[in-house]
C-alpha cells in the first residue's frame, strides 16, 4: 500500500454499503459479508467516518474484534462530516474526527486516514498536511492519503512527500487517471486504490430500464449531483446510455467470468493499481468480487475492445470533467 509498507490484497472491500446510501443492510448481513471477504481472501477494508455517520466503521470494529487474527489492513476517511470549505480542514477538527473514528474503529492507531474528497483548495495547502503529519507524529495515525474527484486534484497529491496512497475512480468506463495519475503514482511510490470499479454497477449488467432503486440509495437520489459529485453515482454516466454501453461491456467477459468480475480483473491488471474496492451487500457478492483476483489476464484483443466501447460511447461525456 504505497508509502505504508504494508501489503493488501489486490482485490479490498468497500463498505459504503455497510452504513448508507445502498439501502439497509442489517448488521448481521452486514457481518456474514465482511466475514465472507476475509474468508475469501480480502485484507483491506475501505470505510469512511460519514458512512452511516460512523456506523460502518462501528460495524468493522465490532468484527475485527472478534477476529484479531484476520490481519485486515483498514483504510477510512474524514472530513465529509462538517461544511466542504477550506476553513474546516484544521488540526483540532482533525483531532476530533480521529478520535471518533479511532473509537468507533476500537483502535489507538489508525491504518490509513484518508482525506475524502476535500474542496480542490486543500490539496494546495502546507497547513493541511502539517496537520496529518502530526497525527502521524502523535501516532493517532499510521499513515494517510486521499481520496479525489478529479485527475488534477490526485497529481497534486501525489507530490505530496507524505502522501501514501491515493484513492480515485477507475474501471473500464473511467479511463482518464490511466494517462498521467498511474505513472505519476508509480514514480512516486504511491498506492492506488481504486474506486467505484463496477460504476454503481451499471458493470454486472445486471441493470434495465426498468430498474427501481430505494428511495435511499445514491442511484435514485444523485443521478445528477444532487447530493455530491455526480461522478459517483454511475460513474457520472447519464444512466440509459450506461445501460447501453454495460450490454456491449457484458458481451466481453471472457468464458468463466462474470461481466462485474471482467471489470475487476481489468482494473487490478493495470499497472500501478494498488488494490480495488468493490462493495458487496450478500456474501456471494463478496465472494465472486474476491474471486476476480485469481482470474487470468484479460487478452489483448479484449482490452482493445473495452478500449473501442469507451471511446465511442463514454469519453466524451466523462473524460474531460474529471
Amino acid at each position: 500500500m504505497g508509502r505504508t509498507g504494508r501489503e493488501v490484497s489486490v482485490v479490498g472491500l468497500g463498505t459504503w454499503q455497510l452504513g448508507a446510501d445502498w439501502g439497509d443492510v442489517a448488521e448481521a448481513d452486514a457481518a456474514a459479508v465482511l466475514d465472507a471477504a476475509v474468508g475469501s481472501g480480502v485484507t483491506f477494508f475501505d470505510t469512511a467516518d460519514v458512512y452511516g455517520d460512523g456506523r460502518s466503521e462501528q460495524l468493522i470494529g465490532r468484527y475485527l474484534k472478534g477476529r484479531p487474527d484476520a490481519g485486515v489492513f483498514v483504510a477510512t476517511k474524514m472530513g465529509r462530516r462538517a461544511e466542504q470549505v477550506p476553513e474546516n480542514y484544521v488540526l483540532p477538527h482533525f483531532l476530533a474526527w480521529n478520535d471518533r473514528s479511532r473509537a468507533n474503529l476500537g483502535v489507538d492507531t489508525l491504518d490509513l486516514v484518508q482525506l475524502h474528497c476535500p474542496p480542490t483548495e486543500v490539496f494546495g495547502s502546507d497547513e493541511v498536511f502539517d496537520a496529518l503529519d502530526t497525527l502521524v507524529e502523535q501516532q493517532r495515525i499510521a499513515a494517510y492519503g486521499v481520496s479525489v474527484e478529479t485527475c488534477a486534484q490526485a497529481l497534486t497529491a501525489i507530490a505530496r512527500p507524505g502522501v501514501a496512497s491515493v484513492q480515485i475512480i477507475l474501471n473500464p468506463f473511467r479511463l482518464k487517471p490511466l494517462d498521467e495519475v498511474l505513472p505519476a503514482a508509480r514514480a512516486a511510490g504511491v498506492g492506488i486504490i481504486a474506486r467505484v470499479p463496477l460504476a454503481s454497477g451499471l458493470l454486472t449488467g445486471k441493470y434495465t430500464k426498468d430498474t427501481v432503486f430505494a428511495a435511499d440509495d445514491h442511484r435514485s437520489f444523485n443521478r445528477h449531483g444532487e447530493a455530491f459529485d455526480q461522478g459517483e453515482t454511475f460513474s457520472g454516466i447519464d444512466y440509459e446510455e450506461g445501460l447501453a454501453a454495460a450490454a456491449e461491456f457484458a458481451a466481453l467477459a471472457p468464458a468463466g467470468a462474470t461481466p462485474a468480475q471482467t471489470a475487476l480483473r481489468w482494473i487490478v491488471q493495470q499497472d500501478g493499481v494498488t488494490s480495488v474496492i468493490p462493495g458487496a451487500r450478500s456474501v456471494t457478492q463478496a465472494e465472486d468480487n474476491a474471486a476476480a483476483a485469481a482470474l487470468p489476464p484479460l487478452p489483448p484483443e479484449v482490452l482493445d475492445a473495452m478500449r473501442d466501447l469507451y471511446d465511442r460511447r463514454i469519453r466524451a461525456s466523462v473524460h474531460g470533467r474529471w
